[in-house]
């Protein structure tokens, strides 16, 4: 088996070791006490040695060498002995029987012993050998004049690269291990290259692995049975690229059409010949060339598998495509419904999709794909890309050429917000600015530019030119990525400077480009012309001129090809934080505009409130652990509702920006604030809700502010588990017999009968029908109720005669609620007694205030049906409070916004560092207990 090249000492050795075969630059060894007939004294103690020896430690009985003309260095690569010069050899590999290392050395004289001639470096003919017979391993070489800074990533069988000047080296080589040990480093890879003429069928299968420390070898197997096996494991889908089942018949002769597909496929197999093939290619000026020129037919699809890396994805994934479709099969949602509102318009105009096969096969690998990344789904332009994959891909190729493009190295743009197009766009627009600075002076807005381009980037060309033509700009981008179509972009723009340069509006100029990209051709593609259903067709009378498709490309690489990756790279991110920024500007804008008619609270005030609101929400993205719910923040939902926070983040706003502060109590109302806002109980909210709030408190005139705390105290906003519900005075049941007659300091008495029933006449009349009426609140929630406007006083300047008031009207709502609870009582008697009474009863505003010097013996006997009978409602409420000015006064008196949203902007990340400190604190406790 091969080895990892390592030097071995020889110095006293050789007697160990007999020469088997030799040439000018191999040597195979066999060591002695190994295969001998003789009892030689030597032999027998070499073999007694290596008997008694650890496995671990014994010695392979053969080996080759590698000898180096006029070197000092000798390596043994398969295990065998030097003859001589060198005390020093690099050891490769080793064989337990001579027919094993037989076979290591006939693969050295016919794939590198004719090779090594043509080195004048001895060390240069070191370390080719070294890179060609190892076993998919990659190291890092020393630096030489001619290779500074390289590596070689070496395979066993036919094929080794080696790249040089390689920025961050280190980096690049822990990336390509971790990427092998992906691709079933314990189950090496083969492939089947026995037909020089066409590539061979990329179809992987798994062996033994030979030793710890490769990946395993590289060689050829024929995919033919496991061709047989997928379809039989997968009846549904279509065995072969739809190109190959609906070939049409071009305007060329046969002839012509096949001799230039032919010179292509010819000089491919020149390339392959040279450079290898599959993922064993070097990436060569030659190769670029090839690809600009377009990728014959027959090669197209398997080589944009191996480009785009998605070979290795098909690889690794042996029979997930089949299991996605058979899960996603007959399922019926949203996504599903956008799919196949879209099948019929992809393509219409080939016939691989006029009939069911093609749709067919599209809508497994669209379906399978949003199964697969439900955060994707399925997005516009998605059909149009697969279509054109599955016309050269089988279907599982096609998948995942698919989910290369989407997740790789089309990053961001299949989404609701195509974030990774719009970047790409801005990028777009600076490189105008930089190659065609005339045209980018003329025209003073490049947007229009940039949204006429976006469909360029989203279909890599395919919905806005000719099929045909079409097809050669995605062979580009499965060499180059994006930076082909950046390019090809600026040639287009190039070509048509001139007429863009003239025109009037950007109408015009829509239709400049329009027009000369709809009369793109491709004269060596060996079908008929299929034009873009997309495209602008003009009524010019005159025939417009027609470019070539490969002059195009060509010219792209001449103009614009400097471009590199990494420049691209970094565009892309100085423009994603720009495009990202200008995507919040928007979702705040539109929000601001759905919630400013709904609330009295400024413009200027409400995006403050909003930034308030979203920095929140970020700053518990990052500070929290775990980290909140991905659905906190949620692209697709209305822009009012795109950011919600949970209990917790309220709370930390509503202590920040609330007016109502209660010292303690303010966490407890936070509490229940945030349950009446939580509508449909999710434990989130989102910004429109919360200013509403605000708003009443800030803004609402004292019914509904009294309405808003009214709610805060009865379900679903009070609960049974409230932390505040063990109140002392929940029991006993609270009862008072003082008659509605209070005195004054000045010695006057004050009767408030006759003015709470003419204000809760008036309340009844003035209250909407339309409006749910509230249910009536307990004595537990009116003790609440109390303790919360007790709480909101302290403090305040009128703090004393705001006590005096509350405790004024608390005595009335009590004995309001002993009356209700008298007349409840009495409900429980026979049905005559419950005549008799209703025909003595007062008016209802009557029996509210009707004598209260006795207490119902009811409700001593029972207490707990007592205090469920006790109630009062909001008027009894709002009408009680109406009585005193102090309290009408604090309700109506106006609030200063803006000195509460300076105070927490400067706070809110005092706040919050407080409370993670206070947490760690906490958790370092129980942990040392």
């Amino acid at each position: 088996m091969w080895l990892k090249p390592e030097e071995v000492l020889l110095k006293n050795a050789l007697k160990l070791w007999v020469t088997q075969k030799s040439s000018c630059y191999f040597i195979l060894q066999r060591r002695r006490g190994h295969g001998e007939g003789g009892g030689r004294l030597t032999g027998r103690l070499v073999g007694a040695l290596d008997a008694v020896l650890d496995s671990n430690a014994r010695v392979a009985p053969f080996r080759i060498l590698l000898q180096v003309p006029g070197s000092q260095v000798y390596s043994p690569i398969a295990c065998g002995e030097l003859l001589n010069g060198s005390d020093v050899y690099w050891a490769i590999a080793t064989g337990a029987t001579l027919e094993e290392i037989n076979q290591h050395w006939d693969w050295l004289e016919q794939n590198l012993l004719h090779t090594l001639s043509v080195f004048d470096n001895k060390d240069d003919i070191a370390s080719f050998v070294k890179g060609k017979v190892k076993v998919v391993s990659i190291e890092k070489m020393e630096d030489t004049s001619l290779l500074p800074h390289p590596i070689i990533v070496s395979i066993r069988s036919k094929v080794a690269f080696q790249f040089i000047e390689l920025r961050d080296r280190d980096s690049l080589v822990e990336a390509l291990l971790a990427r092998l040990k992906q691709v079933h480093a314990n189950h090496p890879v083969h492939y089947d290259t026995s037909a020089d003429d066409d590539m061979a069928s990329l179809v992987f299968h798994s062996t033994s692995m030979c030793s710890d420390h490769r990946f395993g070898d590289l060689e050829m197997m024929s995919s033919q049975n496991s061709e047989e096996s997928e379809k039989e494991k997968s009846p549904l889908m279509h065995p072969d690229a739809l190109v190959t089942a609906f070939q049409q018949s071009g305007s060329q002769s046969p002839d012509s059409r096949m001799s230039r597909e032919q010179i292509k496929i010819s000089l491919w197999n020149d390339h392959f010949v040279e450079y290898g093939r599959t993922v064993c290619m070097f990436r060569t000026e030659k190769i670029r060339k090839l690809v600009a020129m377009g990728i014959p037919e027959s090669l197209r699809g398997r080589l944009w598998l191996l480009f785009s890396d998605a070979v290795t994805d098909l690889a690794s994934h042996p029979g997930y495509y089949g299991n996605l479709v058979e899960e996603s099969l007959g399922k019926c949602c949203l996504v599903t419904e956008e799919i196949e509102r879209d099948l019929h318009r992809s393509l219409p105009e080939h016939p691989a999709f006029q009939n069911e096969t093609g749709i067919a096969a599209l809508r497994r690998v669209l379906t399978a794909y949003a199964h697969r990344n439900p955060k994707i789904g399925y997005c516009q332009s998605m059909n149009i890309l697969t279509s054109v994959l599955l016309l050269y891909t089988k279907e599982e190729e096609a998948f995942w050429l698919l989910v290369a493009v989407c997740e790789r190295m089309l990053p961001d743009y299949f989404n609701h917000r195509v974030i990774g197009a719009q970047v790409d766009q801005s990028v777009f627009e600076e490189l105008i600015k930089g190659h065609l600075p005339e045209l980018a002076e003329h025209m003073n807005d490049l947007s229009a530019l940039a949204s006429v381009s976006l469909s360029w980037f989203l279909t890599l060309f395919l919905s806005i030119m000719p099929l045909e033509s079409a097809v050669n700009v995605v062979d580009c981008f499965f060499y180059d990525g994006i930076k082909a179509i950046f390019q090809l972009g600026l040639a287009v723009l190039e070509a048509n400077a001139e007429d863009l340069c003239s025109s009037k509006d950007d109408g015009q100029a829509l239709m400049i480009l329009s027009r000369f990209l709809d009369h793109i051709k491709n004269e060596d593609s060996p079908g008929p012309p299929v034009g873009s259903h997309h495209a602008f067709f003009s009524d010019d009378q005159e025939p417009y001129p027609v470019t070539d498709i490969s002059d195009l490309i060509r010219d792209s690489y001449e103009k614009f090809g400097d471009q590199s990756v990494e420049q691209i790279e970094h565009l892309r991110y100085k423009h994603r934080i720009r495009v990202l920024q200008g995507h919040e500007d928007t979702t705040k804008q539109n929000v601001l505009r759905v919630v400013i008619p709904e609330v009295s609270i400024l413009p200027e005030d409400l995006e403050e409130l909003y930034d308030l609101f979203k920095r929140e929400h970020m700053m518990s993205c990052y500070w929290e652990q775990p980290r909140p719910m991905a659905s906190r923040h949620d692209p697709s939902r209305p822009y009012a509702e795109q950011y919600r926070i949970d209990a917790r983040q309220f709370a930390h706003l509503f202590q920040l920006v609330s007016p109502w502060t209660c010292g303690a109590h303010t966490e407890i109302l936070a509490e229940r604030t945030f349950r009446l806002l939580d509508d449909n109980m999710d434990q989130l909210i989102e910004f429109k809700a919360f200013v509403s709030c605000l708003d009443i408190m800030y803004n609402g005139e004292m019914n509904e502010k009294i309405k808003l705390l009214y709610r805060l105290h009865i379900p679903p906003a009070l609960t049974e588990n409230d932390r505040d519900s063990q109140s002392p005075l929940r029991n006993p049941l609270l009862s008072t017999s003082r008659p509605l007659v209070f005195g004054k300091p000045n010695g006057d008495a004050v009767d408030y009968q006759k003015q709470l029933k003419q204000m809760i006449k008036d309340l009844a009349k003035e209250k909407d029908k339309t409006e749910k009426e509230l249910p009536k609140m307990s004595q537990r929630e009116f003790i609440q109720f109390c303790k919360t406007l007790y709480s909101m006083f302290h403090e305040d300047p009128e703090e004393n005669d705001l006590y005096q008031a509350i405790a004024t009207v608390t005595t009335l709502l009590l004995q309001i609620g002993e009356v209700g609870q008298r007349g409840s009582s009495s409900g429980s008697c026979s049905q005559e007694c419950g005549e008799e009474l209703r025909a003595s009863a007062p008016s209802p505003e009557d029996s509210v205030f009707a004598d209260t010097g006795k207490t119902p013996q009811d409700s001593q006997a029972f207490p707990e049906a007592a205090e469920r009978d006790w109630t009062v409602s909001l008027e009894h409420i709002l009408a009680s409070l109406l009585t005193e000015q102090s309290l009408v006064n604090f309700f109506e008196k106006p609030l200063d916004m803006k000195s509460k949203l300076e105070n927490a902007k400067i706070n809110q990340y005092n706040l919050k560092t407080f409370e993670m400190s206070h947490q760690s604190q906490s958790e370092l406790k129980l942990s040392n207990l």
